[in-house]
């Protein structure tokens, strides 16, 4: 009796083993395993876009970022703009003048002033403004003694507007030149502020790494300063630039009146003793 109770027990005993064994090597369905994979997902493009780049160390860098961010791209709209605008203004304004002497010598006035409109620039705008004047006042048989003034005061009340249009935006350049980097700093300043802060808060609760919280924080800090500087001398270099091309036409326009003003003077001068030798 005895002996068949231990058999009975012994066959309990070999089926429990076999049943936790084959439990233990069963193989998982394939929806709980893609479980753990999916848990973890990857990150999207778009986080990486903003995370990486110059983007992610515009938006690390704070709110003064963004400023200098739309002064740069005022800089750059107004240095494509003055660029295409004074680079259409480049024409041979030698020839052209030469060939206006020419015909205000002759007397030929009118083919003057249509040669001078058919041209661009500020060199030809000044010509065209100077002779229209001259071809006015003497078909009214103005004093001669005053004509010359009154195309003087013409050509230099319209170089003024000239000027003014040759120098149209430059006032942003400017600005942007200077504020720009002022902004870098104010934004370093703050950034630095923030991070002794951070620092201080960090030891009172004796927790974390100060040394290198202190480093991040600059490092973060100064970012401001680096784009405040990026942008800001391209913008004076442009502005500077910019300037000295527009000096030249200035002195050029004024080169082309003083030339203008001594062919009419001249012109006058024959009239007057042609008058004299008919009388």
């Amino acid at each position: 009796m005895l002996s068949r109770f231990a058999q009975v027990t012994n066959a309990v005993e070999n089926n429990a083993t076999g049943t936790n064994v084959a439990g233990a090597n069963a193989t998982p369905p394939d929806g709980a395993a893609n479980v753990g994979a999916d848990a973890v997902a990857e990150p999207s493009w778009i986080s990486n876009l903003f995370d990486s780049g110059a983007i992610g160390l515009l938006l690390e860098g704070g709110f003064f970022m963004w400023p200098i961010l739309i002064m740069a791209v005022m800089a750059l709209a107004v240095i494509i703009e003055r660029w295409r605008s004074l680079k259409m203004l480049n024409t041979d304004t030698d020839t052209l003048r030469q060939a206006v002497l020419d015909d205000l010598t002759q007397d030929r006035v009118e083919e003057a002033l249509a040669r001078c409109d058919k041209e661009r620039g500020p060199v030809a705008a000044v010509l065209a403004n100077g002779l229209r004047k001259y071809m006015v006042l003497k078909r009214l048989n103005y004093d001669s003694a005053r004509l010359e003034e009154q195309v003087v005061k013409s050509m230099e009340s319209y170089g003024v507007h000239i000027v003014a249009a040759l120098e149209r935006h430059l006032p942003v350049l400017a600005i942007v030149s200077s504020v720009a980097p002022m902004l870098g700093f104010l934004g370093t300043v703050q950034g630095m502020i923030e991070a002794f802060n951070n620092i201080v808060e960090m030891d009172k609760s004796g927790g974390g790494n100060i040394i290198q919280a202190a480093a991040s924080g600059i490092s973060v800090a100064l970012l401001t300063t680096c784009f405040g500087l990026i942008v800001g001398i391209p913008a004076f270099m442009a502005f500077n630039y910019f300037s000295s091309v527009i000096n030249y036409f200035v002195l050029d326009v004024e080169e082309t009146a003083a030339e203008l003003m001594e062919a009419v003077t001249l012109q006058l001068t024959l009239n007057q003793a042609e008058d004299k030798f008919i009388q």
